[in-house]
């Protein structure tokens, strides 16, 4: 019996968006394009920059009392998040473009591929920022003045591949600013705690985008763009270890010297600990899958960090009925 042909991708999908994704189903023709250049059909991105946020306000609640105006903390995240990501990425297919148009992965994304012109992606940033705003100005001033500074590590990142072969730095410096953020809108003021929880989120981006970036790893060498994948090459599980320790050890030591310093009970202490433990386990668990020469495996194990991430946030939130 011959075999079923495979149903074709619809018209616009981006390479690696997942088949059968919301966007390319429900959302109007029209806006297709536009939530393509905002990744609304690939989440992981969303996640990864929520998650500190959650990580931050978990652990600032946790170490003092927890609020009713944490809620809004919450859901105001994950409304920017989802926002100021899209921003994020249709700034930086806007920069990115022509590099885009050179490698396979990227070339369908809706600026190489001619779905939207630079002018309009340019004006959907903006609409997004400005959104991403209203937001931000709920909170206190101390969380407004991180959230404006943070729009220099966004205009950056896309350009340091071309000057530094540690572009992930430069996400991490970004991605995890949320985790001083959410600590702050909650605490008035960025304590320890939160600057370490930052650095652990800056280990942890370090870990996952390098997997990420072995995808492209040929086709960025051709073209001259570097990356942690391209520097550490055959050596990159041992720098994926160490990135995973310094992850679990910073983000350790943020729940101690907050819960201790708080004054927090034994039991919350422990879950949070246990939270830190399940985030090291799930790293690991994906190190042991790697294949840095498999592409496909790069971006499963990619984007199993919403899980990771997931895991310390949850452990936090059950600390608070603790």
């Amino acid at each position: 019996m011959p075999e079923k042909p495979p149903t074709p991708a619809p018209e616009g999908q981006v390479a690696d968006a997942v088949r059968g994704n919301w966007v390319d189903r429900l959302a109007p023709p029209w806006s297709r394009p536009y939530l393509r250049l905002s990744r609304a059909d690939r989440p992981i991105g969303t996640w990864l920059l929520l998650l500190p946020c959650w990580w931050g306000v978990g652990l600032a609640a946790a170490a003092g009392e927890p609020r009713a105006w944490d809620l809004w903390i919450v859901a105001g995240c994950a409304i920017g998040a989802f926002l100021m990501r899209g921003a994020g990425c249709t700034w930086n297919d806007i920069t990115d473009r022509e590099f885009d148009a050179a490698v396979a992965r990227t070339r369908s994304r809706p600026i190489p591929s001619g779905q939207v012109t630079v002018r309009q992606a340019a004006f959907w940033m903006v609409a997004q920022a400005l959104l991403a705003a209203v937001i931000l100005f709920t909170y206190n001033s101390t969380a407004v003045a991180l959230g404006i500074a943070s729009l220099a590590l966004v205009a950056i990142y896309p350009f340091a591949k071309r000057f530094t072969w540690w572009p992930q730095v430069f996400l991490g410096l970004a991605f995890n600013w949320g985790a001083l953020l959410a600590w702050a809108a909650h605490a008035g003021s960025v304590g320890l705690p939160a600057v370490l929880l930052y650095a652990a989120g800056i280990a942890w981006t370090l870990f996952y985008d390098t997997i990420y970036a072995h995808q492209d790893r040929e086709d960025d060498a051709l073209i001259g763009v570097k990356s942690t994948a391209r520097l550490f090459g055959t050596a990159t599980r041992a720098w994926l270890r160490g990135f995973m320790i310094a992850a679990v050890l910073l983000m350790a030591a943020a729940v101690v010297l907050a819960l201790a310093g708080g004054g927090a009970g034994l039991g919350r202490m422990l879950l949070a600990l246990a939270g830190v433990w399940a985030f090291g386990w799930h790293l690991a668990w994906q190190l042991a899958r790697l294949d840095i020469d498999d592409p496909a495996s790069c971006l499963r194990l990619f984007r199993a960090n919403r899980d990771a991430g997931l895991l310390p946030a949850l452990f936090l939130a059950a600390a608070l009925l603790a």
